[in-house]
């Protein structure tokens, strides 16, 4: 896996022999009972977990107070890449890397500025929600019998799914008025890839993620579509694609490439190896190319857009991408949950090394699709008056809280959907990366 260790090798010689000893093994075949037990950090590591019990003022949960133990081990590595996920989540994590699961058919976004509240971003049609009559901008209230109105988008996902033809009741509110629906849960597929044909027979296949186990046969279809159309000049978007499993970043690029390294891993002995080369197929796409990068591409899509850049095959138009240059081995635990380890660096057909630095683009050009929303806060009000103030002509009102204080923030601008999976929206007028690669293309 390939998505977003530095051990500290250093051992004290000076203490007693038999810590030190203890900790070289540990290093070398890993922790065990009696290895904690011989060791200074160890016994305080159980001996605090066995102080809590016994005298800790407030009932303890044992789950919790274990997996903080777990948290905070690797969170002693400042390195955000390596970490721990719970169980409930990465059995939604592993429905995602599956790319289906029993659902209802939308796409979620939180419903306020501060990230609490989900409300429908998309509906797909012929899927439940879709035939019950669900629309963009509908907020969730309640999912069964359960308040989800404060909710955050992961809670509300793990109790929207489940079963296939099992059946689940979610009470939204359109236009603050609330309306109940039962429906039965399907079969979801994950669609990755978005794709249509833009002025002048010019290709656009957009890759959301690579962690998905079935992107890179939708992504094979999609380039074969392209080439049934007889397109000559395709781009690739790539823009806010934060990565996922690096064998589907290089199948990606070898459709692209005939020959030479893609990747190479580097471990922390030892030099880069190779990790996947190109070969020749007859499926590859060979006409004109351009792939679009923005700051939130990364990891997999880094090695697709390096790979790219260093055999001169593309050129990359947008923003500097993100810099995340390192790969996780993904370890399912004893308790369901899941650890991913960093454990190697990535390296470009050059020999880059590209974590926090990122690839800089051909050519520089600002992602204009998002611009930032309206936003000001203020104090020194009445508490409860109402300030109003006039923004482009148009008045903007809020109301002060108790204290004084009082905040606005515009609704974040949508992205433009389709109801069909598979299918892309591109805003071209509003979208200056896409009008400049088209304008490379020409």
């Amino acid at each position: 896996m390939l998505s977003g260790v530095k051990p500290n090798r250093t051992l004290l010689i000076a203490g007693a022999l038999a810590a030190t000893a203890a900790v070289a093994a540990a290093q070398m075949t890993g922790y065990t009972p009696q290895t904690l037990a011989t060791t200074a950090e160890g016994k305080s590591l159980v001996q605090v977990l066995n102080d809590l019990n016994r005298y800790y003022l407030y009932p303890i949960d044992q789950d919790k107070l274990l997996r903080g133990a777990i948290n905070g081990a690797l969170g002693s590595l400042e390195d955000e890449f390596t970490y721990y996920t719970e169980p409930a989540t990465n059995e939604i994590d592993q429905q995602n890397l599956a790319g289906s699961f029993g659902g209802i058919g939308v796409t979620l976004i939180a419903a306020n500025a501060d990230g609490t509240g989900v409300k429908v971003d998309n509906v797909y049609k012929n899927n439940p929600a879709f035939k019950a009559g669900v629309q963009i901008g509908d907020v969730f209230l309640k999912i069964g019998d359960k308040d989800v109105s404060a909710a955050k988008s992961d809670e509300v996902v793990k109790l929207v799914r489940g079963p296939v033809g099992s059946e689940v009741s979610i009470t939204f509110a359109r236009g603050g008025k609330p309306f109940t629906v039962k429906l039965k849960r399907e079969q979801v597929n994950i669609v990755s890839v978005e794709k249509a044909i833009l002025p002048g027979n010019v290709g656009y296949i957009a890759l959301s993620t690579f962690y998905n186990e079935q992107a890179s046969a939708q992504f094979r279809a999609a380039v074969a579509d392209m080439k049934k159309a007889n397109v000559q000049k395709l781009i690739l978007d790539l823009r806010d694609n934060g990565g996922g499993l690096l064998s589907a970043g290089v199948d990606v690029a070898d459709q692209f490439l005939s020959t030479g390294p893609i990747v190479s891993l580097r471990e922390r002995t030892g030099a880069p190896q190779v990790y996947g080369r190109a070969t020749r197929q007859a499926s590859d796409y060979t006409g004109k190319l351009v792939v679009l990068v923005n700051k939130n591409s990364a990891s997999a899509s880094e090695v697709v857009g390096g790979a790219l850049q260093d055999s001169g095959r593309a050129t990359i138009i947008g923003e500097q991408t993100f810099g995340k240059g390192v790969a996780q081995i993904p370890i399912t635990l004893p308790d369901g949950g899941k650890v991913a380890i960093v454990n190697s660096a990535w390296v470009t057909p050059k020999g880059r090394e590209i974590h926090k630095k990122g690839i800089t683009p051909d050519i520089v050009v600002t992602d204009t699709r998002f611009p930032v929303p309206l936003n000001f806060t203020g104090a020194g009000a009445t508490p409860g008056s109402k300030i109003t103030i006039t923004v482009g002509g148009q008045p903007v009102t809020v109301t002060a809280d108790k204290e004084g204080k009082f905040t606005y923030i515009a609704e974040v601008k949508r992205a433009g959907r389709s109801d069909v999976q598979g299918q892309a929206v591109v805003d071209i007028a509003n979208d200056a990366i896409v009008r400049r690669a088209l304008e490379a293309l020409k």
